[in-house]
């Protein structure tokens, strides 16, 4: 891994820590994203009594009032729309095959959508995503416009930036004035999902990995399309979003010190 200064200058070679040497394991990555998902996902259902709420009571005795016996008509139940004398007019309801009625197996708020995952997977998994990173050709397919000098680890000065200018601005220096560009691109969606706040489909962009809590972070974050997270923070759906590895990361060399003197996620 190449260590670059701000001005995307190469200063030294890094060896990569233990956590970088782990197999690429796409089923793995996708088994952890997936779970992620599962556990964001918010219980929905139908309302309680929804296409029950009208009296379809129909008596089928003999000498009740409002009966149908002897009409000649199946069991389906049954609301009066208009009545003369002993004289009825019914319309199927409630039934799942009537107008309005009920549905036969809505979905329920109770159910559980949320998934598990076994921590040594995870783990492995976060660490396979890691190494994807390091891969070009993995990173070439996901449509990112690599540097020259990839990968990389930028000096510790970059988390002291302040300003969102500044931090486009430093990856210019570093090459990355192709995939700003292509992060501008956006299309719209096709559908109803203009009308519910999502009107746009982006792009994503680099992610960056930092030591620790710092001005950086409120001053990358309004770059469309770029992630910036806290080393331990991160998780697969980062690295991998969709689940396909291999997304462009900017390495901070705090973020790198504190992977390996940490252990972590070993």
């Amino acid at each position: 891994m190449n260590l670059v200064n701000l001005e995307g200058k190469k200063l030294k070679e890094i060896n990569p820590p233990s956590q970088f040497n782990e197999v690429y394991h796409p089923n793995l990555i996708w088994r952890a994203f997936v779970t992620i998902q599962a556990n964001k996902r918010q219980p929905y259902g139908t309302k309680i009594g929804a296409g029950m709420r009208a009296s379809a009571k129909l008596s089928r005795r003999r000498r009740d009032y409002k009966t149908a016996y002897g009409h000649g008509i199946s069991r389906v139940p049954r609301k009066v729309l208009w009545h003369r004398g002993g004289q009825f007019g019914w319309v199927g309801a409630v039934a799942p095959g009537t107008v309005g009625g009920r549905r036969a197996h809505p979905p329920k708020a109770e159910k559980i959508w949320d998934k598990r995952i076994n921590i040594k997977e995870r783990k492995k998994a976060i660490r396979s995503a890691l190494a994807a990173t390091l891969d070009k050709n993995l990173v070439a397919l996901r449509n990112h416009q690599l540097p020259s000098i990839y990968p990389l680890i930028i000096e510790n000065k970059f988390e002291d930036l302040s300003k969102t200018k500044d931090v486009i601005k430093i990856f210019e220096n570093l090459g990355l004035q192709k995939e700003l560009e292509r992060l501008d691109i956006r299309k719209v969606r096709a559908g109803k999902g203009k009308n519910r706040g999502r009107k746009y489909k982006s792009k994503t962009g680099p992610l960056i990995l930092v030591s620790k809590k710092c001005s950086l972070i409120d001053a990358a974050k309004n770059i469309h399309g770029v992630n910036i997270v806290q080393i331990d923070q991160v998780n697969v759906e980062l690295l991998a979003p969709g689940s396909k590895a291999g997304r462009l990361t900017i390495y901070t060399e705090g973020a790198i010190e504190r992977l390996q003197k940490e252990n972590m996620f070993m």
